[in-house]
């Protein structure tokens, strides 16, 4: 049973629903993001995914690209990335997805990639643009190495779809909560809901909601019909505000745990 399996069992056991952060990697600076990383597991956080900044992110919304390009010009690439989360790892054990486009995975070679990733202490993938008709070498090979692989689904996806992912989805299922990009929305569309049921007709893997979850509010409504709430944007423009600011760990911890709180 892979930890991500361990700590949704864990949630529904103890009758609790999961807080799922995104931050940018090298977001203000690599030496930082491991620093969030322990900061957000001490915060609430059940899962952290962890994006790997691309050049040309077409699924974010404008705070999440920003991120990229800041991360973008200090020319780290997955090796300096695997090395933080190590050791982050060392000192917290929340599970970690890699969120990733996958051209950067695939220029980095896919069996040294799902290696490097497991001995880091990666437990799951999630590639924003490989869809499930095309992902089973990659799929395999995170298998191979005991990684979950991630799928998103989306309120525009058919039936059919839905259940290729139910086959080949391990971990839990990502639902973006409206089609577009990603960003900060002032209510939860009602079409994450329906989307929610009607992949539970597929699969009993854990769904997480995400895209445009950004207050407490928003992640209370989540987890009336999901199993866990996903919040990057909101977050990410928490670490551009706070960028210069020598209490910026502290402080994301904070507005981490401000999403959570009764």
């Amino acid at each position: 049973m892979s930890r991500i399996n361990e700590t949704f069992n864990r949630l529904k056991t103890d009758g609790k629903k999961g807080f799922i952060p995104f931050i940018t990697a090298g977001d203000p600076n690599l030496q930082t993001t491991g620093r969030l990383i322990v900061e957000l597991a001490h915060s609430g956080a059940s899962i952290i995914e962890l994006g790997v900044p691309f050049s040309d992110p077409m699924a974010d919304g404008p705070v999440i690209q920003r991120a990229s390009e800041r991360a973008l010009r200090y020319g780290f690439g997955l090796k300096e990335i695997f090395s933080v989360t190590a050791e982050a790892c060392a000192v917290v054990d929340t599970p970690i997805v890699l969120f990733s486009y996958f051209n950067p995975l695939l220029q980095y070679g896919v069996n040294k990639l799902v290696l490097e990733a497991k001995q880091s202490g990666i437990d799951a993938i999630l590639v924003t643009d490989l869809i499930p008709e095309e992902a089973g070498d990659f799929a395999a090979a995170l298998r191979q190495n005991e990684l979950d692989m991630i799928f998103l689904i989306a309120p525009t996806s058919t039936d059919a779809r839905l259940q290729l992912v139910a086959e080949r989805a391990s971990g839990f299922i990502y639902a973006i909560s409206r089609a577009g990009v990603t960003g900060s929305q002032e209510s939860v569309s009602k079409a994450a809901e329906h989307l929610v049921m009607r992949m539970r007709k597929y699969s009993s893997l854990p769904i997480a909601v995400g895209f445009g979850i950004s207050s407490a509010t928003q992640v209370r409504e989540v987890w009336r019909f999901a199993d866990a709430a996903v919040v990057g944007s909101a977050i990410v423009s928490e670490i551009e505000k706070e960028a210069r600011s020598p209490q910026l760990v502290k402080n994301i911890g904070r507005f981490a745990r401000s999403l959570t709180m009764d």
